[in-house]
């Protein structure tokens, strides 16, 4: 069995436990390290619209909590035994995506508005290539960036390599 036949068979055991608790699967990584096979399973709250379909702006109190991660585990790990879906023996680590967790698509931005991201432009706009504030929205496929008291910058979504949520104290 491929790699990717397993991992396709753990998606979609982790789906049906995840959305039994009303979550989703951020993530999954199947890994070998020096310790063995190690299975990373990351699990995020679904994305909410309100009663116009626009994104529901997410706080840090909504986020994944330990109670979540352990109940998917459990859960989880008595699936993939039952369903013998690794033929090899691995840990397994249920997780959030964290509080400086990526942005991955428009929806992203617009659900962590008000929030601090750093953002990786390899083309560059305006000659830079690393932006730093907080998101005020996207429109026109372009992510609107606070930066300082004033200043507005618009980064093209398609010109973005990486971003993440910056952690605030």
């Amino acid at each position: 069995m491929t790699t990717d036949t397993r991992l396709e068979r753990v998606r979609t055991a982790a789906d049906r436990v995840a959305g039994s608790s009303g979550l989703d699967i951020f993530d999954i990584q199947l890994r070998r390290e020096s310790s063995g096979w190690v299975l990373r399973v990351v699990i995020d709250r679904p994305l909410q619209r309100d009663a116009d379909g626009a994104v529901v702006v997410e706080t840090p109190e909504q986020s994944i909590g330990i109670e979540d991660c352990q109940r998917v585990s459990t859960d989880l790990s008595t699936i993939l035994d039952v369903e013998d879906v690794l033929d090899h023996a691995y840990t397994l680590e249920v997780s959030s995506p964290g509080l400086d967790r990526p942005l991955r698509h428009a929806d992203d931005y617009r659900r962590f508005s008000g929030r601090l991201a750093k953002l990786v432009v390899p083309a560059g706009v305006e000659g830079q290539t690393h932006f730093e504030g907080r998101i005020a929205g996207v429109e026109d496929e372009a992510v609107i960036l606070q930066v300082g008291r004033r200043k507005e910058r618009r980064i093209p979504l398609a010109a973005i390599s990486r971003a993440r949520l910056e952690v605030e104290f």
